[in-house]
């Protein structure tokens, strides 16, 4: 594993598509955890998730509401019957993610996160794994638009079968995996860096994102 380094990593875009599922990496959660739907009285939990500590989650909330207006508000019934979380012993969220059909186009994976205290107990994998199992052959592909600071996800989602769309242009965002790619060496172990995959986007997925302007995918 590469040594923990304390470079500020640029906030960055990277989409990502996975045509099939690779099903030697599913896995099941561990016994001392289980999965269930956000309800509606924990939205401001499912809000402060992305951060890492309060202050974040503080700082963004604005930001969060803004989101969660834009792109799920009038449709807020599929949100809570799509938006799962993992919870603990306690019933407490400490992880969520879910499948979502942007501009009710295509699927696409929104929101994965672990709470930093949880992390390395597998939870992200089965998580995942609980997404992807849930969906049929003609549900794909699957998109995602991530960070380089997620690499720790990027390895997982590569894992699952997830390559990196290599246009330069990805509606009306710049793809940034160019600049990203020496990122992603730095952080990554050679072996997991080795095993990232690259595809380019077909004309009718991109023709499809032109005209679209906000950030739902």
């Amino acid at each position: 594993m590469p040594e923990q380094m304390n470079e500020e990593i640029p906030d960055l875009n990277l989409f990502m598509v996975c045509e099939q599922l690779q099903h030697g990496s599913v896995s099941t959660l561990p016994d001392t955890f289980h999965f269930r739907k956000c309800r509606e009285d924990e939205l401001d939990i499912w809000k402060s998730m992305p951060f890492d500590n309060p202050g974040e989650a503080i700082e963004y909330q604005g930001f969060m509401t803004d989101y969660f207006n834009t792109v799920y508000a009038d449709k807020k019934d599929l949100f809570y019957e799509t938006c799962f979380f993992v919870c603990n012993a306690k019933d407490e969220p400490i992880a969520t993610a879910f499948i979502w059909k942007a501009y009710d186009k295509f699927n696409s994976i929104h929101w994965l996160k672990v709470r930093k205290s949880y992390e390395d107990q597998g939870i992200g994998r089965a998580l995942l794994s609980y997404l992807m199992a849930r969906l049929k052959p003609g549900d794909y592909p699957v998109y995602l638009h991530t960070h380089p600071s997620s690499y720790r996800a990027i390895k997982l989602y590569s894992d699952f079968g997830y390559v990196f769309l290599s246009n330069p242009i990805i509606g009306h965002r710049s793809n940034d995996l160019e600049e990203c790619l020496p990122i992603l060496e730095r952080h990554l172990p050679e072996e997991d860096f080795r095993k990232l995959n690259y595809s380019k986007a077909d004309s009718k997925f991109l023709n499809l994102l032109k005209p679209i302007r906000h950030e739902e995918f």
